[in-house]
């Protein structure tokens, strides 16, 4: 069945894979929904949410040419179960707030998310859609990790890493892409149990070209910040100062799925 789905994106990789994996099987993208952190923060450590890079969000709904909707993280992970019921002041009622929200305005059937291994988010992403009607969609759903990485960079995707938190990283991996560091995401998978797609939360992404992209995102000035230290695994990322779209011509008045046939080479302009 085609859905009108709404996309939950942070800017990382598994959600911007999951937007092009629902455009693959022929779903309309009709809305984009992102959540911010509270007094401008870049990191609030959200059991649902990736919030650093946050900054940048905009600048790939913009990429994307997806009517954007955005709200802010008030709550907090009040309920820390496995199962999720309606919880006052928990961050899950955000989602759903913003989600009634765009359903209110844009013809809408289902939501996706970029959940690999995590039932804890795709258990909540999934209440809120029982809640509003809607059909919880997630591609990447219990994927082999080193294969799904792959796929995403044989897909054209130019994954950033913009937060590490693992042993086998530090800051100089901050601001390097994945496709640079696929063989020491291997080797360290190897030696210690790395996942290899961070699910462990391990690193955090930004994507700054993929094929859905009418403009590529360009950083131009950022910052390592240490955000905590640990003797094995101190938490580093990247703080973006400045940010540019360099338009990638031809795309724009293309639709998502006229874009990602004419990237990767099954289309013409």
């Amino acid at each position: 069945m085609k859905h009108r789905v709404v996309a939950l994106i942070s800017g990382g990789k598994d959600s911007t894979f999951t937007i092009l994996k629902c455009v693959q099987m022929g779903h309309d993208i009709v809305a984009l929904a992102h959540l911010f952190p509270p007094d401008n923060k870049e990191e609030i450590d959200s059991y649902m949410y990736q919030t650093v890079g946050n900054k940048a969000v905009k600048e790939v709904a913009h990429a994307l040419g997806v009517p954007f909707f955005h709200g802010l993280i008030t709550g907090c992970a009040v309920t820390k179960g496995l199962q999720y019921s309606k919880t006052e002041s928990d961050e899950v009622e955000n989602l759903y707030e913003l989600v009634k929200l765009i359903k209110s305005e844009v013809k809408c059937t289902a939501v996706c998310s970029g959940a690999i291994f995590s039932t804890y988010q795709k258990n909540r992403v999934e209440n809120v859609c029982e809640r509003l009607d809607l059909v919880s969609i997630a591609p990447l759903w219990q994927r082999e990790q080193n294969a799904l990485l792959q796929e995403m960079l044989d897909h054209l995707l130019e994954i950033r890493i913009i937060k590490v938190a693992s042993i086998g990283l530090g800051n100089a991996h901050v601001g390097q892409t994945a496709r640079n560091l696929i063989i020491h995401f291997n080797d360290i998978n190897a030696k210690f149990g790395f996942n290899v797609c961070g699910e462990g939360g391990e690193y955090e992404s930004l994507v700054t070209d993929c094929p859905l992209f009418s403009h590529r995102l360009v950083i131009e000035s950022s910052r390592k910040v240490m955000h905590s230290y640990d003797d094995l695994s101190p938490v580093w990322y990247e703080k973006i100062d400045k940010i540019r779209l360099e338009e990638k011509p031809g795309l724009s008045k293309l639709t998502l799925k006229e874009r990602l046939e004419v990237s990767l080479g099954h289309g013409s302009i």
